[in-house]
C-alpha cells in the first residue's frame, strides 16, 4: 500500500525555459534520489518518491519546496525533463504520465512494463524497466528500446533483445536503465539490469562503445533454481543485480549500480561519455542513497531518507471533483455531507479481491471512532448492480455504500483498485492509499486518524 501524507496541494510546475543538468543557484544538482533518476527543470530538480506516491522538487540547497500528489502517481519511478517546463514519469507498472502542472497526458507501455528517458525536448526512449520485470517470452527480432513521440507512439525501434536459453527470462535480460544525450547527436546510454555492460549507442542503434566493470569471471544468463523438495511452485532466478540507473550530469555519465548480486549496497561509477572510460568509482554504504554534485562538480553522497523527511509548504490539497452519488438506501450522499467528520472515501468493485479482504478492517476501523468524529464513503465502481449488492450482502458493512456506476476511475483517475483518500474535517487530503497494506497498515491509519481527531 502506497501513501502520501502531507498532499502539499497547489504545487504546479512554473512553464519556463528547460534548464541544463548544472548545479542550481544554491550550488546543488541532485543526480538520484534513492535508486531513481531526477529531471533538472527551471532551477528545480524533481524527483520520484515512490513511497509517498509523489513527485518532489529541490532547490539549490536540496530543501524540498513544492511537491506534486495526483491519483495517477501510485508508484512514480523515475522522472524525465521534457520541453516547455514539462514533466515525464514513469510509474512502477510501465505506464507514461505527463505533467504540466496537471496530469495532460498518460500512455499505456510498449513493453510488458517500461522506463522512459529524454533528451530534455520531445525526445523520448522507453526501454524495459528494471523496477518492475515480468516474465515473458519474448521473440528474437523484437526491439531493445523503442523511441517515442510526446503522443506515447512508437516513431523508431532501436537494436534488439537477447533471447537468453530460458524465453521467460527475456524481460529480465533485457531490462536496463536508458538515459539520452541531446548535446551529442542524440546518443543513447543504456545499461542492462543483470549484466555487467553499459553501452552507447548512436541515434540508429549502432554501437559506439562498450564498457565493463570486471564484476564477473564469466556471466552467465539468469536462470532459474530447482524448487525445493515439496515446493514445486516455490520457483526462484539466479541472476546478480549490476545496474540500476542512468543520469547524465555535469558532462558525466553517472551509473548507479550493485556492489552485490542483491543490491543491499550500492555502488557509483562515473563515465566520460565520448570514450566509456569510467574516471571515478564510489562505494555506497546504504541501499537508499542520494548522489548530487555541487558547483565544482564534486561528488557529495546524501541520506536519502532524511531528504525526504523535510516538510514542504503550501498547506493541503482539497479533494474533488465533488460526488453526489446514489446509496443502496435509495437517498443521495454528497461530499459536503461528511464536512466536519475525518472521512475516508475509499473506491472498490466487487471483481476486485483485495477489496474483499479490505472490507472487514473498514468495517472495524468505522466501528472504533464515534460517527461525530469519523465516517467512511464507500464508493463502488461496479457497473453491474445485482453483483454490487450481493457483493455487499455478503460483507453487511455498517458503513453506507455509495454507487459509482462504473464511472469512477474516469473521474478520479486512481490507478487500481482499491484506492482510498483520507480526508480531514475540512475535506482536504491527509492522505492517499493505493492497494491493501494489510493490518499493519491499517493500525498505522487507525493512528493517524486518531491523531487528527485530537488536532485542534
Amino acid at each position: 500500500m502506497r501513501r502520501t501524507l502531507g498532499a502539499g496541494g497547489g504545487a504546479a510546475l512554473v512553464a519556463a525555459a528547460l534548464t541544463a543538468c548544472r548545479p542550481a543557484p544554491g550550488g546543488f544538482t541532485l543526480v538520484f534520489l534513492g535508486r531513481s533518476p531526477t529531471a533538472h527543470v527551471s532551477g528545480l530538480t524533481w524527483a520520484p518518491d515512490p513511497d509517498r506516491s509523489r513527485l518532489v522538487a529541490f532547490d539549490g540547497d536540496l530543501h524540498i519546496v513544492r511537491t506534486i500528489a495526483d491519483p495517477r502517481l501510485a508508484t512514480p519511478m523515475a522522472v524525465a525533463a521534457l520541453a516547455s517546463g514539462r514533466l515525464l514519469v514513469t510509474e512502477r507498472t510501465g505506464e507514461g504520465i505527463i505533467f504540466d502542472g496537471t496530469p495532460v497526458r498518460e500512455w499505456e507501455s510498449p513493453f510488458p512494463a517500461s522506463l522512459y528517458a529524454t533528451d530534455g525536448r520531445d525526445g523520448i526512449i522507453a526501454s524495459r524497466s528494471p523496477y518492475f520485470v515480468q516474465f515473458v517470452a519474448e521473440q528474437g527480432s523484437e526491439p531493445l528500446l523503442w523511441r517515442l513521440d510526446t503522443l506515447g507512439d512508437r516513431t523508431q525501434d532501436i537494436g534488439t533483445i537477447h533471447v537468453p536459453e530460458i524465453p521467460y527470462l527475456a524481460q529480465l535480460v533485457n531490462a536496463g536503465a536508458v538515459a539520452l544525450d541531446p548535446n551529442d547527436d542524440n546518443a543513447i546510454y543504456f545499461a542492462p539490469f543483470v549484466r555487467d555492460e553499459i553501452l552507447k549507442f548512436d541515434a540508429t542503434g549502432s554501437t559506439l562503445w562498450r564498457a565493463q566493470r570486471g564484476l564477473f569471471r564469466q556471466e552467465t544468463d539468469p536462470r532459474f533454481v530447482p524448487p525445493p523438495p515439496g515446493k514445486p511452485r516455490d520457483l526462484k532466478v539466479a541472476h546478480a543485480i549490476v545496474n540500476i540507473a542512468l543520469a547524465l550530469a555535469d558532462e558525466k555519465l553517472y551509473v548507479l549500480g550493485a556492489q552485490d548480486s542483491g543490491a543491499t549496497r550500492l555502488r557509483l561509477d562515473v563515465l566520460d561519455p565520448a570514450t566509456g572510460r569510467i574516471v571515478t568509482t564510489r562505494l555506497l554504504d546504504s541501499p537508499q542513497a542520494a548522489v548530487a554534485v555541487d558547483r565544482r562538480g564534486a561528488l557529495r553522497i546524501l541520506n536519502a531518507d532524511s531528504l525526504l523527511a523535510q516538510a514542504p509548504g503550501g498547506g493541503r490539497e482539497a479533494f474533488g471533483p465533488p460526488f453526489a452519488l446514489p446509496t443502496l438506501r435509495g437517498d443521495t450522499a454528497t461530499l459536503t455531507d461528511y464536512r466536519g467528520k475525518v472521512t475516508l472515501v475509499n473506491f472498490w468493485a466487487s471483481w476486485c479481491d483485495p477489496c474483499r479482504e479490505e472490507f472487514p478492517h473498514m468495517a472495524a476501523l468505522y466501528r472504533d471512532f464515534a460517527r461525530r468524529d469519523f465516517d467512511i464513503a464507500a464508493i463502488s465502481d461496479d457497473v453491474d448492480d445485482g453483483r454490487m449488492r450481493a457483493f455487499v450482502k455478503q460483507f453487511g458493512p455498517p458503513f453506507p455504500i455509495l454507487a459509482g456506476g462504473g464511472r469512477m476511475k474516469g473521474t478520479y483517475h486512481y490507478r487500481g483498485l482499491p484506492y482510498s483518500v483520507l480526508l480531514d474535517r475540512q475535506g482536504r487530503i491527509i492522505e492517499r492509499i493505493f492497494g491493501f497494506g494489510g493490518a499493519a497498515e491499517f493500525r498505522r491509519l487507525r493512528e493517524t486518524i486518531a491523531k487528527e481527531i485530537r488536532a485542534p
